[in-house]
């Protein structure tokens, strides 16, 4: 399965026995993401070293291994899809480019933002619902 995920769920990728990290890293599933977010991480490394208590060195050397494991992906190559996408979720412009991709490449979304699912155009999995898709047991 493949999916477009949010920046929050990459966030949890930086935190100590991340259950979401197992299933950022299976080799079964494949990950897209607006390459924005990866900018998102950096402006906020400071904040999640905060909270995780990870160096400086592990949060880049994770920083890099999160670039093996998704596919961020240059506004060029789905900004035909935003328009459409910020009229699905006009109050959440800040998310229309997970929306846009997931357009782009017709897939699912992977994120924990209730407002995502306040349109019908993309199917939006919380982490809870992708676990029971594929039948993971925590």
């Amino acid at each position: 399965m493949e999916f477009v995920v949010d920046t929050n769920i990459l966030f949890t990728f930086f935190w100590k026995n991340s259950f979401t990290k197992g299933l950022l890293v299976d080799q079964d599933l494949e990950y897209s993401a607006p390459e924005f977010a990866l900018e998102e991480i950096n402006e906020n490394s400071t904040e999640i070293l905060k909270k995780t208590g990870i160096s400086k060195k592990e949060f880049i050397d994770l920083r890099r291994d999160l670039a093996i494991f998704v596919e961020f992906i240059p506004l060029d190559e789905y900004k035909e899809f935003l328009q459409e996408a910020v009229s699905l979720i006009p109050l959440y412009r800040d998310d229309a480019d997970f929306l846009a991709l997931a357009l782009k490449l017709n897939i699912p979304v992977w994120s924990n933002d209730p407002h995502l699912k306040q349109q019908s155009k993309v199917k939006v999995y919380s982490t809870s619902e992708l676990i029971k898709e594929l039948g993971i047991k925590k």
